[in-house]
């Protein structure tokens, strides 16, 4: 074919479903692809497993295909998706269940296992993999029995395979977000494994179109107050050939395609522009052009590829340890102030009972939690504040540690500064999840392709 048409469904686990259905009801698209996973959701998709075997995957994408399954079976709309998380045959269990609910006789499901390694580790480890922190921090060796999740990032090879397969929709654990958009163009096009300037393109396509909303004005930094209707927010679509890519919408939707939307979502994540590492390709948009070529319609050309890099990224979440937030809020006169006093008061306590921390962080919600050391702490003007939240965080390794902080924040209602006012109920103690970033040969990784036809 000449050109395929790609849309960006989904942005993250539990963005909302609006675009997508709307992209599928008034747009000539050929697929669309919806990406759900993010490093920490795996682990958190995990614990959600383990807690009942048939959890662990992303359901926002069933309600999804309830809604707009059968119309895009209907026009032969292609669905792609990584929305498996750690439970990829519960999610195609739950889409045949609907199938077979709806008659879609013939209705062919894709999915893709063995992203998985976390049963694997100690073998891999025997046979030379050293699981070395990609920041060079820490002992694998002192994580290694924590570990909740191993989830290695994929390309396209397993869900192409799936395509050739004739799927109608396609469900993946940790294939790489932009792999989603590349595997239907690469198929589409007929480009080779050895391509890289056209990797390269397709995979940029994917990127621009991989976090949903934020490609088409939404979290829009250069200039928020000029995209219509946001509350109809419209997701970026890719229209590729070997020659052109061009990135637009949906009609009669909100939002906005331009050089600035593209630009902002085009550096998002990518630390090296001349080096952007994926596993299917090596890009290069450090000579990049982004010029408009239309209302909502943006060009893209200048793309360079590389090849591939020899080892896959594997992402590890281990345990490590719990923690809490607690919140005490403080109106006007001299709110910042009353806040310190409460804080030290709690300090205190703590440092009676003995408390053992990782780590403790308070911050001032209205005044410094996000700006942090950059905020603007002048006198003047922190004096006149109207209100201000104290929040004080802790991580622990033992879960009653965490636990001694709770009970000692609604008592400074009565007993410390005026104007304290206690919201929210008492703070529940969490787990916390950490990440170990590594790489693993990519013959240790065995993806396999399936086909369940309804």
């Amino acid at each position: 074919m000449s050109k395929v048409v790609v849309g960006g469904g989904q942005g993250f686990w539990g963005d909302s479903n609006d675009a997508a259905i709307h992209m599928v009801r008034n747009s000539n698209i050929d697929y669309m692809a919806c990406d759900y996973l993010a490093e920490l959701t795996l682990s958190i998709m995990q614990r959600q497993k383990l807690r009942n075997p048939k959890a662990g995957f992303a359901r926002d994408f069933v309600g999804l295909i309830q809604e707009i399954g059968e119309e895009a079976y209907r026009k032969n709309i292609g669905i792609i998706s990584n929305a498996g998380g750690m439970n990829i045959e519960s999610l195609v269990n739950s889409i045949s269940q609907f199938a077979e609910e709806n008659n879609l006789k013939g209705y062919k499901i894709g999915y893709v296992l063995g992203d998985d390694l976390t049963e694997k580790i100690s073998e891999l480890q025997s046979q030379g993999v050293t699981f070395e922190n990609i920041d060079g921090i820490g002992d694998f060796n002192e994580i290694k029995d924590k570990i909740v999740n191993a989830n290695v990032y994929y390309g396209h090879e397993p869900i192409v395979e799936c395509i050739e397969g004739n799927a109608n929709i396609i469900v993946t654990g940790r294939a790489t977000d932009s792999a989603l958009f590349l595997a239907p163009i690469m198929h589409r096009l007929g480009w080779r494994n050895d391509d890289w300037k056209n990797l390269a393109r397709g995979i940029m396509a994917g990127h621009l179109l991989e976090c949903g909303g934020q490609g088409s004005g939404g979290n829009f930094d250069y200039d928020w107050r000029s995209v219509p209707q946001m509350d109809q927010l419209g997701f970026p679509i890719a229209e590729i050939s070997n020659e052109m890519l061009h990135i637009t919408k949906a009609p009669n939707c909100g939002g906005l395609i331009t050089e600035q939307t593209c630009k902002e979502q085009m550096l998002y994540e990518v630390h090296d522009p001349a080096n952007y590492i994926t596993p299917d390709v090596t890009v290069d948009i450090s000579r990049v052009t982004v010029s408009q070529d239309g209302e909502n319609r943006v060009r893209v050309d200048n793309i360079e590829g590389k090849p591939r890099p020899e080892k896959l990224k594997l992402s590890i979440g281990y345990f490590a340890g719990y923690r809490v937030s607690t919140l005490l809020s403080f109106a006007w006169p001299d709110a910042y102030e009353k806040a310190q006093y409460a804080a030290e008061i709690i300090m205190k306590k703590m440092k009676r009972k003995g408390l053992k921390a990782d780590e403790i962080k308070i911050d001032y919600i209205g005044l410094n939690a996000l700006h942090l050391n950059v905020a603007n702490m002048d006198s003047d003007y922190v004096k006149d504040l109207n209100e201000v939240v104290l929040r004080i965080s802790l991580r622990t390794q033992d879960k009653s540690e965490a636990e001694k902080i709770v009970p000692e924040i609604a008592p400074l209602q009565l007993n410390g500064p005026p104007g304290a006012s206690f919201f929210g109920g008492r703070a529940k103690v969490q787990e916390v999840i950490g990440l170990w970033p590594t790489l693993v040969p990519r013959d240790a990784v065995k993806l396999t392709s399936h086909i369940l036809t309804i």
